[in-house]
Formats: structure tokens, sequence, C-alpha cells
């Protein structure tokens, strides 16, 4: 039920919008009506012998408001009638032009209802998206190690779409449809009372089967969309490894991966469209039986009364077919509904799951501002546990302003998730971490962020110009600052040759560059933001034998004056620097500089014999 109201919460968003969408449907309903019961007066032209006519008297209002519907009914036929004593054919032709218009303006109030509902309902898709894009941002990178991408894509792509109709299907449901079914109900009374109690008798059946149809539809909606995200997943990874897939001869194994995947989304998918459509069609069919039953009874009535009943004579009888016909449209309406909602209850659940997300990383309300380092970085007795497995273990270590330290190890040892932590993509599990004698927990994220550049092995780019992805971050990118991170980054020559230059789009994850070049825009953007500490993961790793020695040079121009962790396997990059951490298992086993290290016949040294640096 909270999953219903939290649906219905998202029409009103834009009250508006929704009350001329509501407006619209409303007006669709009331003109619908009245081209039926429009009619009337033809049909009583036709069945009726003018002697009866004549006979009709003029109708006269009591002044009471409960009456005027009656009255505003009685007079129409009146008119007609006195019409059809006078000019038959003219009374027939005003009939027909009075149902044609009711028909336009039928038609002319569903576009009026259309034309803000596909504004207000792409509204609504645009809120749900972005909401879900900032908090996909905003979480940890321990969400984004376990979630798989394609499913988070698929919940913003499929399920909003889901949320989306059931969103414009709820205000149908409340506010359409019910009243669309109170003044069918209303005028079939007004015909005849007790062919209107005989038609809903069979009528609960029929909500009972949609009901629980509707469950088992939950249910099953909710299994496709989880196969849907395993889809995507499967898709986005053989497409990102296709180069792997093709040189390993796997294009046979991957694509029997994906048909057995595809195969069973195809069975949830086919479940749940016949789920869906068949609450519609039991509808429709008990809908016709009972019209078929209100056909016999009503016509058995009239047949044996030889036509002389007053209360329902033929052309009332007609009409009240007519009308009930078009009760069962809105009732059918309110079926596949009801499903349309059930779905897009699982797809609001599977967005919640995202947007109620804990971040972990919360910023405290009285955070405080942080915009250069002073004097060190600490890490004091800092823990860190990742789910149940300890990463990280007593690490103790101060880093003066201005030095460079190098972090080596073995593979899994917690140097790259040292660093994060620095940046806050983790907290620490015990323990304290310190800038300046302030624990980084208590300063603004956006501040400490600011104060650290990156530069990970991995080249992180994105599909916009050179020029962006340097100064990527600021709002207002200076061309001078950017010309100049490009050319200490030995960038310059390869942008110089790129068709559009510094405009150049650069292709998902810059795949329209080569490795080395990539890195050494990734080398160019930290330059250009020219932080206060630096990290270095590996930042030389990618890069081609001509360059590195130049990038290698820029890089140590960029660590003049900052606070700089280098992150490195290959230890000849490290030698310079003015301290080195040797990580393993989680624990600092040895510190200090190139020459203490090795003297010490350690973990490190065996390192630097293990890489022909002895």
């Amino acid at each position: 039920m909270k999953s219903f109201r939290e649906i219905f919460g998202f029409g009103f968003r834009y009250k508006t919008l929704a009350f001329l969408t509501i407006l619209g449907n409303l007006s669709f309903t009331v003109f619908n009506l009245f081209s039926l019961v429009l009619f009337i007066p033809f049909l009583q032209i036709i069945f009726k012998t003018k002697a009866v006519v004549i006979q009709t008297p003029a109708p006269i209002y009591s002044g009471k408001l409960s009456d005027l519907l009656d009255f505003i009914s009685d007079w129409y036929n009146y008119t007609m009638n006195q019409l059809a004593i006078q000019d038959p054919l003219g009374a027939l032709f005003l009939v027909c032009i009075l149902v044609f218009l009711a028909f336009f303006m039928k038609n002319a109030s569903r576009y009026f209802a259309v034309w803000f509902q596909s504004e207000y309902r792409a509204r609504i898709v645009r809120d749900i998206r972005n909401d879900l894009f900032n908090k996909v941002l905003k979480l940890p990178m321990v969400y984004h190690s376990n979630e798989r991408k394609g499913d988070i894509l698929t919940r913003a792509g499929h399920d909003v779409g889901e949320v989306e109709n059931a969103v414009v299907c709820s205000l149908e449901l409340i506010f359409r449809d019910p009243i669309s079914i109170a003044i069918h109900v209303v005028t079939l009374l007004m015909i005849s009372v007790e062919l209107t109690l005989f038609s809903f008798f069979l009528l609960p059946i029929s909500a009972f089967v949609i009901s629980r149809i509707g469950k088992s539809l939950k249910r099953t909606a909710k299994q496709g969309q989880e196969q849907l995200g395993l889809l995507t997943s499967s898709l986005d990874e053989s497409i990102s490894g296709v180069r792997i897939i093709k040189s390993f001869n796997a294009v046979q194994f991957m694509s029997a991966v994906f048909r057995a995947i595809n195969f069973r989304h195809q069975k949830l998918t086919t479940k749940t469209f016949r789920k869906k459509d068949v609450s519609s069609l039991i509808n429709e069919t008990i809908g016709a039986g009972v019209l078929m039953c209100l056909v016999w009874f009503g016509g058995k009535q009239i047949l044996i009364s030889g036509g002389q009943d007053q209360e329902l004579t033929g052309e009332l009888f007609i009409t009240f077919i007519i009308v009930f016909s078009q009760l069962l449209r809105p009732i059918n309406s309110i079926s596949n509904g009801i499903s349309t909602i059930n779905k897009g209850r699982v797809s609001l659940d599977r967005i919640n799951e995202i947007l109620h997300c804990d971040e972990k990383i919360h910023e405290k309300s009285n955070a405080q501002s942080k915009v250069s380092l002073e004097n060190s970085i600490e890490f004091k007795d800092v823990h860190f546990k990742y789910n149940s497995d300890s990463i990280l273990r007593g690490i103790n270590w101060a880093v003066k302003k201005g030095s460079s330290v190098a972090i080596v190890g073995e593979s899994g040892s917690g140097k790259s998730t040292l660093m994060d932590l620095l940046v806050r993509f983790y907290d620490v599990s015990q323990g304290e971490l310190l800038i300046d004698g302030i624990d980084i927990r208590d300063l603004k994220i956006y501040d400490l962020r600011q104060l650290i550049g990156i530069v990970s092995q991995e080249s992180i780019l994105f599909n916009v110009s050179v020029s962006e992805n340097i100064s990527f971050g600021d709002d207002d990118p200076d061309i001078e600052k950017i010309k100049y991170a490009a050319q200490v980054a030995n960038a310059q020559s390869f942008i110089d040759d790129l068709e559009n230059g510094y405009d150049t789009i650069i292709g998902e994850r810059g795949n329209k560059l080569s490795g080395g070049q990539k890195q050494r825009l990734a080398i160019a953007r930290a330059i250009y933001k020219n932080p206060d500490i630096l990290i270095l993961d590996e930042a030389t790793s990618a890069l081609d034998t001509e360059s590195e020695k130049l990038v290698q040079e820029a890089v140590e121009k960029l660590m003049q004056n900052r606070t700089s962790f280098i992150i490195a396997h290959r230890l000849s990059t490290i030698i310079n620097c003015d301290e080195i951490i040797v990580l393993s298992k989680g624990v600092i086993s040895e510190k200090g500089t190139h020459q203490d290290l090795f003297s010490r016949k350690g973990i490190y040294y065996r390192l630097c014999r293990l890489q022909g640096l002895v």
C-alpha cells in the first residue's frame, strides 16, 4: 500500500498539470455519455407513433438542485418530441448534429487531457532519473563494487518507464474510471433500477479473479525485471570486453551464455504478458456474459408485456444496453490499470532500493571548510574492514606537507584502499585519518576532495572534448591553463594532430585515443586541478617508452611543493621519494627511505632484487 501511495504522490508533483489532465479525462467521460444518451430522442422518433408523442407533457422544474439533471433530460426529450411532431426529418437532423458535437467534444477533451498528460509524465520520468542519477553518484564505492552496472542501467531505464505508466494509471484509476463508472451507473439506474441491479450480480466475480491475478503478476514482474538486469549486465560486459572475446575465440561461448540469460528473460516476460492480459480478457468475457444475460432478461420483459411496459420501453432498453456496454470500458480500464500499477510497484521498489540506500559517507551538519593543506596528514591507528574481511590493520603514519611518499607491496595488500580512505571513498572502521589535526570526517566532502588530485592506473575519460576532459569539473575553464597542463603532461603533440584539436570528442571512455594518450590526458587533468595533495596510482604504467621519461619529468615537476602519494609496482620510479612504506597483508611492515629499506634486506630488498635493482 505504501508503494501505491508513493506512485500516487508522484502524480501530484506538478499539481496544475495533474489537475488539467484530470479535468480533460472527466470531460471526456461526460461527453462520451452525452454522445450515447442523445440518441434516445432519435430512437423515440423511430419507435413511437405521433399520437404517443403528442401526449408527452411539458416538464416543470421544481427548483431543487437534485432535480436539475432530471429536468434537463425531460426538457430535452420534450423539445425533441415537439420538434418531431412538426418536422421529423428536421428533428432527426438536429439529433445527428448534437451527437456529432458530443463526439467532437469527447475527442477534443481526450486530446486536451493527453496534451497535458504528455508533459506531466515526461517531467516525472525526468525527475526520477535525475534523483536516481544523483543518488548513484553519491553512493559509496562499496556499493558500486557489489552491484552490477547493467542492473543499475535497467532500473534507470525499464523500471522508470514502468513507474511512469503506473503514475498515469493511478490518476485515471482514481479520478477518471471510478467517476466514469458512477456516472454510467446513475444513468443506468435512471433508465431501469431492476436491470441495473441484475447486471451487478456477476461483476464481483470479475473483481475477485482480477485481484488474484494481480498478486501473481507482481511476483512474476519482479523476477522478470531482475532477469533484465542480468541481461543488460551480460550485454555491457560483452561489449566492453569484445577484444578479449575475439582474441580468445570465445564468441560462441559468450553467445551461449547470453542466449541462456535471454531465454530465461523471454520466458518470464511471456509469463508476465500473459498474466497482464488475461485479467482484461476475463473481465471482458464476464462482461459479455452479463450483457447477454441483460439482453435475455430485458428482452423477455418487453416481449411478455407486448411492448406496453411504460417503465422499460424498447428505445430505453436499447439505450440501456449501449450505456452498459460503455460501462465495461472503465471497468476493463481499472483491470488493466491495476495490472500496470502492480508492475509499477515492483519497479518502484527496485528504484527505492537505490534511492533509500544508505550513502554511508555522510557529511556532518557542522562540517568545517578546508581550502589548503598547512602541515601534515596523519593515519592514526587506522583499521578498515570490507564486509567482514579486514583489509587494513593498525596503520600509523604521518606525512609532512610537501613530502613525496611511496606505497609499495604485493597485490591485495591494501595500497589503493589506503588512498581511498584519504579521499573518503570509504570511512575508516576504527582510528582516525587527520589533515592538519582535523579528522577528515569533520571536513566538508567537497573541500576535502578539492584538495586532492588523482591519476589512476586505469585512465577514466569521458565522451566529451579534449579540453573538457582536462578541465573536468571546472564550470569556467581557462583555455590557457588547459594548454599549459597539456604541455606539462606531454600531451600537446598528439592533441595538435587530432582533427579538431582541443575540441575533438574522444569517444566513450576515450576509445578514440591510444592507452598512452589517454593516460597523458589523465595526468593533464590532475595538473589542471593544481591540488595540494596528489595521488599517483601507477600513473605512468600505460605510457610508451618514448613518452614515459618526458611524462615522469612532468610528474616530478608537478610533485614539487605538493604532498604526493605514489602507489607503485615499478620501484625504479620511487627511488628518490622522501619516504617509502611497505604494506603486507594490511599492515605497515617496513618504513623508510630507499637506502634505509634496501640496507635492511627485508621485503623491500626482495622486491628490488626481483626487479633487477640490486
